[in-house]
């Protein structure tokens, strides 16, 4: 297990940066649990059913990393100013500062420790939903053009389905 983890977390490191604000937090990668039989096997192309972003519902994608762990909805006021944004998906157990090892409850105070966009990382914030689940990170294509956002960080296994 502990060669998958390594192995999984240079590739990430080698990928560089992220759409959603960088490369994973080594920390952050070393602390989640790699799933070693995950339904969606890292190198596999899926579909996303997911629309966190334009252009991602109906994308062509391809798994990344599979990781246990508790996938969280929050909303948070950025430390940029901005207004709050409400039911941002999805931040993971180990992005919560000072997180513990149980599932927090829905509503929840928490400060982020996830830097996915501008603004989030150091934010305060409210845990609006909890799911214990096998969270991906993936490289996709937007349906609406661009390049290929590489790292993007979570989708839930919910949100994809298999490439025909």
């Amino acid at each position: 297990m502990k060669k998958w983890k390594l192995l999984s977390l240079m590739l990430i490191t080698a990928m560089g940066l992220s759409a959603c604000g960088g490369a994973a937090a080594p920390d952050v990668l070393e602390q989640v649990e790699i799933v070693p039989k995950p339904t969606f096997t890292v190198g596999s192309e899926v579909i996303l059913k997911a629309s966190h972003q334009p252009g991602m519902q109906g994308a062509k994608a391809k798994i990344v990393g599979a990781y246990d762990t508790t996938a969280y909805s929050v909303t948070y006021t950025p430390t940029t100013g901005e207004p709050p944004v409400k039911g941002y998906k999805w931040i993971i157990q180990e992005e919560i500062k000072n997180h513990i090892k149980q599932p927090y409850n829905p509503g929840t105070e928490v400060v982020l420790k996830a830097d996915h966009v501008k603004g989030m990382l150091d934010a305060s914030g409210k845990l609006d939903t909890a799911n214990t689940t096998t969270v991906y990170m993936i490289d996709y294509t937007p349906t609406t053009g661009g390049g290929e956002i590489k790292n993007y960080k979570w989708v839930t296994e919910d949100e994809l389905s298999p490439a025909k």
